[in-house]
């Protein structure tokens, strides 16, 4: 297992070519997918031909200690998730490191968002020498909102882009999150 960062309950692993069934599973579940792109379940043919390999990709291609990181439970191995570093690529976000998450809703509302969250933050700052983290997510996603917030993000701003295809709630725009290293310090100091 090649162990990306751990964190008091998880730990964040590089993807490899066996994560196949649990990432198929994550992208697969509607309410994972409610809020992300089209608002639809990700195929499965789709996960193994087009996402993971893509994932795996990264890994070479982004500045090192980039990409995304799967998420198991130390106490039990299981799968949760993954946590995300990349370059702020996202609609609406320009510059920054771009922070991302998605949880399987049997690991929702037990703080491994907000764990893995925070500790990607301090990662980003303290081992890769970002200067802000990013992260954005539909207006009416509160669960994610809080997660950001928790994780040392604050509200920027929200924007209305003109989405293709666009699903229930896009009338209230997304949001844009960060925090700058200066931010992110200075809370720390106060604690």
């Amino acid at each position: 297992m090649d162990t990306y960062l751990e964190t008091g309950r998880m730990t964040l692993r590089r993807f490899t070519g066996a994560d196949a069934d649990a990432l198929a599973a994550l992208h697969g579940h509607p309410d994972v997918m409610r809020y992300i792109d089209d608002g639809r379940p990700v195929p499965r043919d789709v996960v193994e031909r087009q996402q993971l390999p893509r994932i795996l990709r990264e890994y070479g291609e982004l500045p090192d200690g980039q990409g995304c990181f799967a998420a198991v439970e130390k106490s039990s191995g299981a799968f949760l998730g993954w946590f995300s570093l990349r370059p702020a690529s996202s609609v609406g976000l320009d510059g920054g490191t771009e922070l991302g998450y998605r949880i399987l809703p049997s690991a929702w509302g037990q703080g491994h968002a907000t764990e893995g969250a925070r500790a990607l933050v301090g990662h980003a700052f303290t081992q890769l020498g970002a200067d802000r983290v990013v992260a954005t997510t539909m207006t009416v996603n509160t669960a994610s909102r809080r997660v950001m917030e928790k994780a040392g993000l604050s509200l920027v701003r929200t924007f209305f882009e003109e989405w293709p295809d666009p699903i229930e709630g896009a009338e209230h725009g997304d949001v844009e999150y960060a925090v700058t290293r200066e931010d992110w310090a200075r809370r720390r100091g106060h604690r």
